[in-house]
C-alpha cells in the first residue's frame, strides 16, 4: 500500500507515524512545503523572543527520525491531485503515486487588498523565513504597526513587546480575538494590553502603506497615519486547496470530510487546518489548532490502513496568554439564550457560562488559569447538571464543585 501526505506540520506528521504502526509493510511518504524539517508555527513567536533556537520549533528533534521509522521525507509542493490515475503532480513537474492521500497542507495567510502591503518591510509572521526577517527588523525602540489581533495576532503581539519594539496594533473588529471572546472579555483583554504599553486601534483598517524617506506610512480610516519600521500583517488564513482543482474533492472553506475524515473523493482524505470537518456540538467547521490536528492526523490515518475510526468532533478551544493575562474559550457560547455572567474589571476577572437544557454547552474565562481543564471536563463530558445548574447560575465560579458533584453522581 502507497500512503502519500502532503503536508509536514502536526497533523501530518502524526499520521505518518501512526500509518507506519498501523502498516508496518506499507510505504508512507510524507512531503513538506519548506525546506525545513517539519516544525510548529505555534513555536515560532518563542524563536523570536529567543526563548527557543530553530531547532527547538522541530516537532521531532532526533536526528534522523523519519529515516528511523521508514518514513520516505520529501520537498516539494503539489499543483494537481489526479484521483483517477492515484497520483499527485509536483511543483517540479514529476508525480508521486497513491493508494490513499492524505491531505493536511494547512493554510496560507490572507493578504488584505490594501495598497502597499507589497513593500519592503511589510510581512507576515507564518514561517521560519518570517520569523528571520521580523527578527531583524524588530529591533529595541523600533517601530512596528502589527495588523490584526485575532488569536495569531495576539501571539505575535506578545513576541513583538518581548522585543522591546513601539507597537501599535490595528484591529478592524470592535474588540481583540473577536471570534473568541465577547465585546465584555474582549474591552478587558484591550485594557490589559494598553495598560502594558501597547497602542491599540480597534474598529479601525490600514487603508493603504507608503514609502517615505525610509521609513513606512500606514495611513488608517481612523487616528490618522503610523510611521513604522516595519509593518507585521497577521489578518486571518484561509486553507491551502487550490491545488485540488478539477479533482472532485468538495470544498467549501476546506475540504469537507466525515467523521472518518475521508473526503468526498474515494482514498483521499484531509487533516488539520486545511480539513472541514465535525465539531464537538454536532457542526461542521475548519478548527485550524494543533490539538485538533494532532487527533485528525491520528485518525485519518488509522482509516486510511483500513480500520473504521470515528472522529467525535473537536470541541471549539482556544487559550491564550496575551501578556499574562489567560483568555479561553471553549465550545458554543454565541447564540445560547441561557447565560450565567460574573465578571470583575478592575481584576480582569471573568466568567461566562452558557446552558443548553440541562448541559454545559459554552464557557469564556478570563484571568482565571484554575478553572480551564474543569470547563473543558464540564462540556465535553456532556454531564448533566441536575440542581448544580441553577447553583451556577448564581456563582459562575463554582465550576470545579460542579465538576465533582455531578462526575460522581
Amino acid at each position: 500500500m502507497k500512503y502519500v501526505i502532503l503536508g509536514a506540520g502536526p497533523a501530518g506528521v502524526v499520521a505518518a507515524e501512526n500509518l507506519r504502526k498501523a502498516d508496518p509493510e506499507g510505504h508512507v511518504t510524507l512531503v513538506g512545503g519548506e525546506a525545513h524539517p517539519p516544525y510548529s508555527r505555534m513555536a515560532i513567536p518563542y524563536l523570536l523572543t529567543g526563548k527557543i533556537a530553530e531547532q527547538g520549533t522541530y516537532l521531532r528533534k532526533t536526528d534522523g527520525h523519519y529515516d528511523t521509522l521508514g518514513i520516505e521525507y520529501l520537498h516539494g509542493t503539489a499543483t494537481k491531485v489526479d484521483p483517477d490515475n492515484g497520483t499527485v503532480t509536483m511543483h517540479d513537474g514529476h508525480q508521486i503515486g497513491y493508494d490513499k492521500l492524505l491531505v493536511a497542507t494547512g493554510a496560507t495567510p490572507v493578504t488584505p487588498p490594501v495598497p502597499g502591503l507589497d513593500l519592503d518591510g511589510v510581512h507576515h509572521c507564518w514561517t521560519l523565513e518570517d520569523a528571520a526577517y521580523i527578527a531583524g527588523r524588530a529591533k529595541a525602540g523600533s517601530n512596528v504597526v502589527l495588523m490584526g489581533a485575532g488569536f495569531i495576532g495576539c501571539i505575535i503581539l506578545e513576541s513583538l513587546v518581548e522585543r522591546g519594539v513601539n507597537l501599535t496594533v490595528v484591529e478592524a473588529e470592535d474588540r481583540m480575538i473577536s471570534k473568541m471572546m465577547d465585546a465584555t472579555g474582549g474591552d478587558m483583554l484591550k485594557s490589559w494590553v494598553e495598560a502594558k504599553g501597547v497602542k491599540l486601534m480597534t474598529s479601525t483598517k490600514v487603508t493603504g502603506v507608503a514609502d517615505d524617506d525610509g521609513k513606512l506610512k500606514v495611513s488608517t480610516d481612523k487616528g490618522g497615519d503610523l510611521s513604522a519600521d516595519l509593518v507585521v500583517v497577521s489578518v486571518g488564513v484561509k486553507p491551502n486547496t487550490d491545488f485540488l482543482a478539477g479533482s472532485g474533492v468538495e470544498i467549501a472553506t476546506g475540504i469537507k470530510v466525515n467523521d472518518r475524515l475521508q473526503s468526498s473523493v474515494e482514498g483521499i482524505y484531509a487533516a488539520g487546518d486545511v480539513a472541514e470537518g465535525p465539531d464537538f456540538g454536532g457542526g461542521i467547521q475548519v478548527h485550524a489548532v494543533q490539538p485538533t490536528a494532532v487527533e485528525h492526523g491520528r485518525i485519518a490515518a488509522l482509516n486510511m490502513a483500513g480500520s473504521d475510526a470515528k472522529y467525535r468532533g473537536s470541541l471549539i478551544m482556544n487559550v491564550l496568554d496575551t501578556l499574562g493575562l489567560i483568555s479561553a474559550s471553549f465550545g458554543h457560547w454565541r447564540g445560547e439564550d441561557d447565560m450565567a455572567v460574573m465578571m470583575d474589571h478592575d481584576h480582569h476577572r471573568y466568567i461566562k457560562l452558557a446552558f443548553n437544557d440541562d448541559h454545559l454547552v459554552g464557557a469564556l474565562s478570563l484571568g482565571r488559569t484554575d478553572q480551564i481543564g474543569v470547563l473543558r471536563g464540564l462540556i465535553q463530558s456532556r454531564i448533566k447538571l441536575g440542581v448544580w445548574k441553577d447553583k451556577l447560575k448564581k456563582d459562575p465560579s463554582r465550576i470545579a464543585e460542579a465538576y465533582v458533584a455531578c462526575s460522581q453522581g
